[in-house]
């Protein structure tokens, strides 16, 4: 979406911009390592900061930030009010009882996927697997369904300039080779990683589309190797995810 100048509010932008600096890699930062991050001023990160901290959102150790659970509203409030999650949730608990597999539900957000819905015991679920867990798309079996959704002209955009960078030994890093692994998902119309994002992680994906055959999410599922491989997971488990996948497309 864009908007006018006149009502871009400028000030709204950078404080988010300082929030999203926060993340696994940075989970405290000073005003001047947000600044780097954010792209802004050490002055204007510093009051930033200062705001945030003091309307609940970062916690300080008077140098440090971090973020404090009140973050959490946003995420929470759009779980419990967004109708994907709602419509994709009885059909992810069907397949985790079904298969006794890890399912999720993502959506793309510029460089990485959201989970925005899953299933499965803790005891199935992979490590960070959680709801609202941002992954790279380029490293997982979703991001890659999502990715391949977009039009050649969008995805080469997505593309220009950019370094895909190595997770683990496994993640296809090569430019090359990652545009050929997008062209082939959009042959198959599902996709497999394996230990890509993370070791000891398989992953099936297939598109879930609406009735205009838009893509509007991905759904998959997780394993660990020492309980699945790539052909007992295409065997047995890429049926339940077209299933669920047709069954879905009349509700989204």
């Amino acid at each position: 979406m864009t908007i006018a100048k006149a009502d871009f509010i400028e000030g709204m932008a950078k404080g988010l911009a300082v929030l999203e600096s926060f993340d696994t890699e940075r989970q405290r930062l000073n005003a001047t390592l947000a600044a780097q991050r954010a792209g802004i001023t050490r002055a204007a990160a510093r009051r930033h900061l200062l705001t945030l901290a003091h309307l609940g959102y970062l916690e300080t150790d008077g140098s440090y930030y971090w973020l404090a659970p009140k973050v959490l509203r946003f995420s929470g409030s759009y779980l419990a009010s967004a109708r994907l999650p709602r419509v994709i949730q009885p059909t992810l608990n069907r397949l985790a009882a079904q298969a006794g597999e890890s399912f999720s539900a993502v959506v793309l957000d510029g460089d990485e996927v959201v989970i925005v819905a899953r299933g499965g015991s803790s005891r199935m679920l992979a490590y960070g697997l959680h709801l609202g867990a941002r992954l790279p798309a380029h490293a997982t079996s979703t991001g890659r369904i999502l990715l391949a959704a977009k039009t050649r002209a969008e995805f080469q955009a997505w593309m220009k300039g950019r370094e895909l960078p190595r997770l683990t030994v496994h993640t296809v890093v090569e430019p090359r080779r990652f545009r050929a692994l997008i062209e082939d998902v959009r042959r198959h119309d599902c996709c497999f990683a394996s230990e890509e994002h993370e070791l000891g992680v398989h992953a099936l994906a297939v598109p879930l589309r609406n009735l205009q055959g838009q893509t509007v999410a991905a759904l998959n599922a997780v394993a660990p190797p020492q309980r699945r491989d790539a052909a007992s997971m295409h065997r047995d488990l890429l049926p339940l995810l077209l299933e669920a996948m047709r069954e879905l497309r009349p509700l989204l």
